[in-house]
Parts: C-alpha cells; sequence; structure tokens
C-alpha cells in the first residue's frame, strides 16, 4: 500500500497513523471507531478481550480462579456499600482518547454524569483486580490512568490480598503511591463511605 492511503477507515488521501515498535518497525496506528467497526463487522471476535493503547491493539491476559473468585465478592460488596448517587459499572470499556481504551475492574461515577461523560478526571475511581497481570497494572497501566487523570487507583493484588492504592496524578504517572495490607483498610477519597478491607474476604 503506497504512503497515501484510500483506505475509508483512514481517509482518501490522508496518510496511515503510525506507532514505531520496539524492532524499529512502524506499525499502523487505530482510532476507538476503527477498532468498533473491526468487531462490529466480525474481523474481531466480540467475545475478545483487548485494549487499545495509543492506538495499538493489546491483548489482555487470561483470568484465573483466584481472580474471578475475589472480583465477584468485591462487585457484591461494592454495589451494598455505595452511597446514594454513585454507581459502580464492572468491566466496561473506559474510553480515554480517540485511539486508547481500557478495561478496568471497576469504574465508580456520578449517577447523574452517567457512562456517558466517564473519563478520566470524571471517574472517581477505578480498581484493577491482578494476578498474572501485576506488573502491568502498577506500571504502564498506572501511568497512563495518570496521564488521563485519573484521580484514583486501587490495583489489588489477589495473591497475598494487598492494595496498591495510586493518587495524585501527573502526566507522567502517580505522585502519591502506597501500600495497603490485607489486614487494614483503605477508603476512597472521591466516594463518600467506600472502606474495603481485604481480609474480611478470606
Amino acid at each position: 500500500m503506497s504512503a497515501l492511503s484510500k483506505d475509508p477507515l483512514i481517509g482518501e488521501g490522508s496518510a496511515p497513523r503510525t506507532t514505531q515498535a520496539a524492532e524499529g518497525l512502524r506499525r499502523r496506528r487505530f482510532t476507538v471507531d476503527e477498532v468498533t467497526a473491526f468487531v462490529e463487522h466480525g474481523l474481531i471476535d466480540d467475545r475478545e478481550r483487548f485494549e487499545l493503547i495509543g492506538g495499538e491493539i493489546v491483548p489482555m491476559s487470561p483470568k484465573g480462579l483466584f481472580h474471578e473468585r475475589l472480583k465477584t465478592a468485591l462487585n457484591i460488596y461494592f454495589v451494598r456499600a455505595l452511597p446514594p448517587g454513585v454507581l459502580v459499572s464492572q468491566e466496561t470499556t473506559f474510553y480515554l482518547s480517540e485511539d486508547t481504551f481500557l478495561e478496568p475492574d471497576f469504574v465508580f461515577y456520578e449517577e447523574a454524569d452517567g457512562l456517558e461523560k466517564l473519563k478520566g478526571e470524571t471517574c472517581l475511581l477505578a480498581v484493577e483486580v491482578a494476578d498474572s497481570s501485576l506488573s502491568y497494572d502498577r506500571g504502564r497501566k498506572a501511568d497512563l490512568y495518570a496521564s488521563f487523570g485519573l484521580r484514583e487507583l486501587w490495583v489489588v493484588d489477589v495473591r497475598p490480598r494487598s492494595i496498591r492504592v495510586f493518587r495524585k496524578p501527573t502526566p507522567t504517572g502517580y505522585a502519591n503511591v502506597s501500600d495497603v495490607a490485607g489486614d487494614a483498610a483503605v477508603k476512597a477519597l472521591n466516594v463518600p463511605a467506600l472502606e474495603l478491607t481485604l481480609a474480611s474476604f478470606d
């Protein structure tokens, strides 16, 4: 294909958006709208789990039994503990820009805003339940959330039942990062009365 593409997905006469792979080769960069179209037309199976990061499709790690058990218990707890006016959604697609979306395990947001207005700065709290994906969730993914202004992120480590709490986002990462042991309580900054002690789920 020539440098100027007639692909209807990128527009006639426009140069394709690219990223650079680790080996130095250029890759085609996709938008949220394009990836949505791929799924709608069956080019990507709608059961496939992936995230779109800076235009690159990134497959998500398989979920283990420990992960699913804890996530189910947390979902029940969160729904019961929420104060009026706040909602939580599980495994929703979190659209952050035209070429980036993530798939957090839980997002909390104002009921008045709804999912339609969900973005980095309006999200009250995101929670990732991590097993095999722990280093990714605490590293690159946390930095992405910070760069889009997410005010608070909890990464729950399934095995030792601990929580890493990320607060004060900056363009390059979180300025405040702390670890909370399973027998200690963590309180959400922006969700009144929401408090979690992981040891209670053993």
